[in-house]
């Protein structure tokens, strides 16, 4: 239980309180992490279906899944990837970048990637939508899973802080490898499940989705630790945000 309060308690906006702050709860809490994408990726889906079904059409239900993430998370998520695009995109040294990455404000390479993602997600699931709204609501809750489960791995074991407080040093480098490794593999399976609700192709598609947006947020990760010297709880935004994204884009190629 443990576990699942820090998962739920760092992860979404949701009013549960972390009863235990060490690494022993944060590498629970990080393998439950697929947990709490699980409920955000069904509320996101369940509104986008509800706004669809009742005539609202294709556009503003993948409007409205696009969105509940957001409101779940308080943003954390949108608000990280706009401060790695900053950081990166300043080309300072590691420490000044971090500097970058910790002012309130958001500068134009923030906009411009926060822009592009979110155009990119909606137009995602317009299109799914406009096929059916359980394809649209199934990308939806993989794209959240994913998401999830990128943090998972970039909590793995040797992956470096790139701070002494915050929320990367507290979650650094807490999960084995092996754990992190079998919880994505039962993330991959469980997404392939739900696709094959459409068909061979469809279960192929989505795992195949899964794999290919970790393989993305395995990049970026490798990009970052080098950039910045570790992981930031920005870092663990971008990579959430990148993964959802990466996995709503292939799911857009039938």
């Amino acid at each position: 239980m443990h576990g699942i309060r820090f998962a739920f308690g760092t992860l979404t906006a949701l009013p549960v309180r972390v009863t235990r702050w060490d690494r022993t709860a944060a590498r629970a809490g990080l393998l439950c992490a697929p947990l709490a994408g699980l409920v955000v990726g069904v509320s996101a889906a369940a509104l986008g279906a509800v706004l669809l079904l009742a005539g609202a059409g294709p556009l503003l239900a993948a409007v409205a899944s696009t969105a509940v993430p957001a409101v779940l998370t308080r943003g954390l998520h949108l608000d990280g990837l706009a401060d790695v695009a900053d950081g990166l995109g300043s080309g300072k040294p590691a420490e000044d970048a971090l500097r970058v990455m910790k002012q309130s404000d958001i500068g134009p390479f923030g906009v411009v990637t926060l822009l592009f993602v979110l155009l990119a997600q909606v137009a995602v699931l317009d299109r799914l939508y406009e096929v059916g709204w359980a394809h649209g609501a199934v990308a939806t809750v993989a794209g959240a899973l994913t998401a999830r489960v990128a943090l998972t791995l970039a909590c793995r074991t040797g992956v470096p802080a790139a701070r002494p407080d915050g929320l990367g040093a507290a979650v650094a480098g807490v999960v084995p490898l092996p754990a992190a490794l079998a919880t994505a593999v039962l993330v991959i399976a469980a997404c392939a499940g739900a696709g094959a609700a459409f068909g061979r192709h469809g279960a192929w598609q989505h795992g195949l989705a899964v794999v290919v947006a970790l393989l993305a947020a395995h990049l970026l990760l490798r990009h970052c630790v080098r950039r910045f010297g570790g992981v930031t709880g920005d870092v663990f935004g971008c990579l959430a945000e990148t993964a959802a994204t990466a996995a709503l884009v292939v799911l857009a190629f039938r």
